[in-house]
């Protein structure tokens, strides 16, 4: 590189093995003892979350008298809501506060929140009831805001890449983190949601506000065991950098108008935080090739006395915006499948509740206790996956997981297809037995049918999730830039959001549609409804997604580092290799 142009300090030192330096003194903080506790505070938060959403349209047809489509409509909106603030979590985590304090934070808040809840359902006044207990939902997604992007990222972050025994532990603990989860949801939906039911409401969201109670003291006592991550700055300033610069650059290419040298000089060695995974230089790739313009050194570069990161950008600054960018397709690609999963908490539910629910003579299963069979067959399916699927695949394809993170995800949306294929077929048969008894006009009315009836959709959704949320999670913590983790979790988190409001303007487009042609299919009398016939449009508007996904993840290229031979995150393949061609 030409000498006029300044470079980065670098510190040799830490150009070592990074290997051999994490190996030599085993960390006092971090690994599986600091996890622990964030996971179990991830455990508390899920019970007090799906202890709510799990039946919360219950409580807005039964309470406050909405109406079932305008009920829906308002669960989707507060799970979208509360799945998009964690971008703006995120920024502020990875900006300004760190991970830790904006857990600590949104902790706090979140813990108002449901007492405010718990208040408006007990001693606030009616009139005034409906008011704040929408304010309450409001101020808890602006906690989740700040507690889902962070918690997930701030456990990984125990882990040391750079240390051969961590990086091991690191490839099991997204499978055990998602079981955790999954465990705190399942026990809400079973003891929190009989409580609501059987008991009072005041009751159950008294229990989920001391839940956070206890999980907030839980997380200060490990204060001392954790790594803490230090805020970057803006990590949009340096995408912005790049795009700046390129455009600059446009008519400047390595052999007319630049020098035929890239700058490469940038780098984290010397910003290498002790304790902490230090970060890797990246490979130069092919994709996106207009920005690599932005690191290319012309005559203006070269008569400057020191670099203008608005038009010169590292090899690896502008890598990192590519990692980002190859991810957008990803996100687009599984925005149906959490439209799909958000009938879990509404349409199912409703579903349910005109059903046999009888156990034994007194009792009487609630209809969104059902959920509870996606926690089981998570807690079964991970395990299984991680002990027995994993290394028979392995063995198969020679891959490090078995199968590649885009495999597992787009397992997972094949499986949505059939979820909702087979819901359709069991509300066919409801309906069916429903007209046979001469229940058309009596939707309160219990249908002769068991609720069991709709265990397959409600196992399938959970094996959905095993494969889908589970490898969208290890995606975008693996190959988004290091410095964007948090962002990372959060825009995976905003898959579920954006797929709460795609389902909301799919019913709204259906009610429209419809009603100009007969009855609305989704009406308050079920048994009159077409439920059947909307599932079997979210099951053809999946399987078109599922065509669209495979062809985004033919193209697909994984992260790769430099002094590595093979790409994080995939092993020996790249995009959906093994049953799909790949295209590098």
């Amino acid at each position: 590189m030409d000498s006029s142009v300044a470079p980065v300090t670098i510190d040799n030192a830490h150009r070592q093995n990074p290997t051999k330096l994490s190996s030599q003194k085993k960390p006092s903080k971090g690994g599986w003892k600091a996890a622990f506790f964030v996971i179990s505070v991830e455990m508390a938060e899920r019970f007090a979350f799906y202890g709510l959403a799990g039946n919360l349209i219950t409580y807005l047809t039964n309470n406050l008298g909405e109406p079932v489509v305008t009920a829906a409509k308002n669960v989707n909106t507060w799970v979208g809501v509360s799945a998009i603030f964690p971008l703006l979590g995120a920024f502020i985590a990875d900006s300004y506060l760190g991970r830790f304090k904006t857990i600590l934070a949104s902790s706090v808040i979140y813990f108002l929140g449901m007492v405010l809840l718990s208040l408006s359902v007990s001693v606030i006044p009616m009139h005034s009831r409906k008011a704040v207990f929408f304010t309450a939902l409001y101020v808890l997604a602006i906690g989740e805001g700040g507690h889902k992007p962070c918690v997930q990222t701030f456990a990984a972050d125990q882990f040391d890449e750079n240390n051969p025994e961590e990086k091991a532990a690191k490839s099991s603990f997204f499978n055990w983190w998602y079981l955790g989860i999954v465990t705190g949801a399942s026990v809400a939906i079973v003891v929190v949601i009989y409580l609501q039911d059987n008991v009072s409401w005041a009751a159950g969201f008294g229990v989920l506000s001391g839940s956070l109670a206890v999980a907030l003291a839980v997380f200060l006592i490990g204060i001392r065991k954790y790594r803490k991550q230090r805020p970057t700055g803006s990590p949009f300033t340096s995408v912005a950098q790049v795009f700046v610069a390129a455009a600059k650059k446009w008519r400047v290419s390595e052999t007319h108008g630049g020098r035929g040298i890239c700058y490469e000089d940038d780098r984290r060695g010397g910003s290498h935080v002790k304790g902490q995974t230090m970060g890797r230089d990246l490979v130069r790739t092919k994709q996106f090739r207009f920005l690599d313009k932005a690191m290319i050194i012309d005559d203006k570069d070269t008569l400057c006395k020191t670099r203008d990161p608005w038009r010169l950008c590292s090899l690896n600054q502008v890598e990192e915006v590519k990692l980002v960018l190859r991810l957008i397709p990803i996100w687009l690609g599984c925005l149906m499948f959490s439209a799909v999963i958000t009938q879990l908490h509404t349409f199912f539910t409703k579903q349910g509740s005109t059903m046999l629910r009888s156990i034994g003579p007194n009792f009487q299963v609630p209809p969104a206790a059902l959920q509870s069979l996606v926690g089981l067959t998570i807690l079964i399916a991970v395990p299984i996956y991680d002990r027995v699927f994993v290394p028979i695949a392995r063995k198969i394809t020679g891959h490090p997981s078995g199968i590649t993170m885009l495999q597992r995800i787009g397992t997972g949306l094949f499986i949505s297809i059939l979820n909702m294929v087979v819901a359709g077929l069991v509300e066919t048969a409801r309906v069916n037995t429903a007209t046979k008894h001469g229940l058309m006009d009596a939707p309160k009315a219990v249908v002769p049918m068991s609720v069991w009836w709709l265990l397959p959709q409600y196992v399938l959704t959970g094996l959905g999730d095993v494969f889908t949320i589970v490898g969208l999670q290890e995606l975008f913590y693996d190959q988004m830039p290091e410095e964007m983790r948090s962002i990372g979790a959060a825009a995976y988190i905003s898959v579920v959001g954006v797929g709460s409001f795609i389902n909301t303007a799919i019913i709204s487009v259906v009610q429209v549609i419809s009603s100009r042609h007969g009855n609305e299919w989704l009406g308050d009398n079920l048994n009159r409804a077409k439920l059947n016939y909307f599932y079997w449009v979210l099951a053809g508007l999946s399987a078109f997604n599922l065509c669209a996904y495979i062809w985004i993840s033919r193209r697909f290229v994984y992260k790769k580092v430099e002094n590595n031979d093979e790409r994080v995150g995939e092993g020996k393949e790249s995009g959906m290799g093994g049953y799909l061609d790949v295209k590098v």
